[in-house]
């Protein structure tokens, strides 16, 4: 009778992983279908805009600035890609932990389909947006709602044991991949077949079919989804979830790991270490990653279906790398080769900055995708390994918190570099403080 029942749970738990892994799936290849259609996008907007919208006020103010420093006038909207790019991530780095403090005492389930309600609603908006200022509110509809991601880890820590739980979280990885090397291409393709329809509104065919997606997701995970989290296993206050959460987005407790408890002296500094470390790389990277697009744009003329192509490659190699050999570095192995792969950036970003010719750019993006499908995996296996058991999910949660800070602080801080600085200055001075992050975790000494 025992052994029936624990066969009943194990089926239902592994019916909650693949729900959770096809739901990310489906969010995933709707959200990176935007990623090749950034530059254009803005630039539809400025002609669309005629010289008396939100996008002329701003653009007015920005080249105002412009003729003191010298900036380039044609790349000012890398300057409004980087606001939109940083608007996004700090506003889920804001939502996540509130999100997870209200599904502590509601449940998983009405706040993640909450999460994709609003998330399907962004992509309606853009679908829409006939001005910039529309545009910029279904960003923010998406990324105050994009807790959903935080929200599906916290589903497979209910549903899965420590021992098991590192194969569960490598689905999530597999979802991220098969996002980046499938999502640009479908939304480059949808956008090339759709332009001139609809009064030029272009995007209008790949962001209805991310609405679509969406919505898909939204109607699958309700029908398919039972609640990971007991009644009697929930947070009793949502005052005290709060304040808990507080924690997750105040920088001084986040980097002093203040949320973790039952640590010794030498865990702490362990964890500490990595923490800088991997802001400092994610804030570099983030920002230089996010001008990439712009970078192809304006120096190399791509098309979205080039910028397409560029991704699919980009995601394609990660996915590769990830699935044959990163899953499968022996565990004595981790910090040499998350050292590795902090090195192996730096001569990517060296590349991209000096590219002239197609081929330069592309030994660079292909240096820039082995270097990430090694350090993020590494590097979040090798903090899981601090700790006690029962404080991994605090742990695991300030660095996702770490990470979201620093994609938040990160493209635009490369956005106003790329415009008063040019790309290749830009490119050039990230490869050089991409020096730090390994010199950093040099230092850690891992047991």
């Amino acid at each position: 009778m025992t052994a029936s029942w624990e066969e009943t749970v194990q089926r239902e738990d592994s019916k909650t992983v693949r729900v959770v892994f096809i739901s990310l799936l489906l969010d995933l290849l709707a959200f990176t279908m935007i990623l090749p259609l950034f530059p254009a996008l803005l630039d539809h907007y400025q002609q669309l805009d005629k010289g008396d919208g939100l996008y002329s006020k701003i653009l007015n103010s920005i080249q105002t600035i412009s003729s003191f420093i010298n900036a380039p006038p044609k790349e000012s909207s890398v300057l409004f890609g980087g606001f939109l790019g940083s608007m996004y991530s700090f506003l889920q780095f804001l939502g996540s932990p509130i999100i997870g403090a209200l599904s502590d005492v509601y449940g998983r389930k009405p706040i993640m389909i909450l999460c994709l309600s609003g998330i399907a609603m962004s992509y309606l908006l853009w679908a829409f947006s006939k001005s910039f200022a529309v545009f910029i509110l279904a960003r923010f509809v998406g990324g105050f709602s994009k807790g959903n991601i935080s929200l599906s880890m916290a589903i497979l820590s209910d549903v899965t044991a420590p021992a098991s739980r590192g194969k569960s979280m490598a689905l999530v990885g597999i979802a991220f991949s098969v996002g980046f090397v499938l999502g640009p291409m479908i939304g480059a393709l949808f956008a090339k077949l759709s332009t001139g329809n609809r009064e030029g509104q272009w995007y209008a065919l790949p962001a209805s079919f991310a609405f679509a997606l969406s919505m898909t997701e939204l109607l699958y995970f309700s029908l398919s989804f039972k609640e990971s989290l007991p009644r009697k296993l929930r947070a009793k206050s949502l005052t005290s979830g709060i304040s808990s959460a507080l924690t997750y987005i105040n920088p001084l407790d986040l980097f002093q790991f203040n949320a973790v408890s039952n640590l010794t002296k030498s865990e702490l500094h362990q964890l500490r270490t990595l923490g800088r470390s991997y802001f400092l790389y994610l804030f570099i990277y983030s920002g230089l990653e996010f001008t990439l697009t712009f970078l192809t744009h304006y120096s190399f003329g791509f098309t979205r279906m080039q910028q397409g192509w560029m991704f699919l490659g980009i995601g394609l190699t990660m996915a590769i790398l990830q699935g044959s050999w990163v899953r499968k570095i022996p565990a004595h192995r981790t910090k040499s080769i998350t050292e590795l792969g902090l090195w192996l950036v730096i001569p990517a970003f060296v590349c991209i900055a000096i590219a002239r010719e197609v081929f330069m750019l592309y030994f660079g993006v292909f240096l820039f995708a082995v270097s990430t499908a090694m350090v993020v995996t590494c590097m979040m296996t090798l903090v899981t390994r601090i700790g006690p058991e029962n404080q991994k999910g605090a742990i695991t949660g300030i660095f996702r918190s770490l990470g979201a800070l620093a994609r938040a602080c990160g493209p635009i801080v490369a956005s106003i570099a790329f415009w008063t600085l040019g790309s290749t200055t830009s490119y050039l001075i990230g490869a050089v403080a991409l020096v730090l992050p390994p010199i950093i975790l040099k230092s850690v000494q891992m047991t």
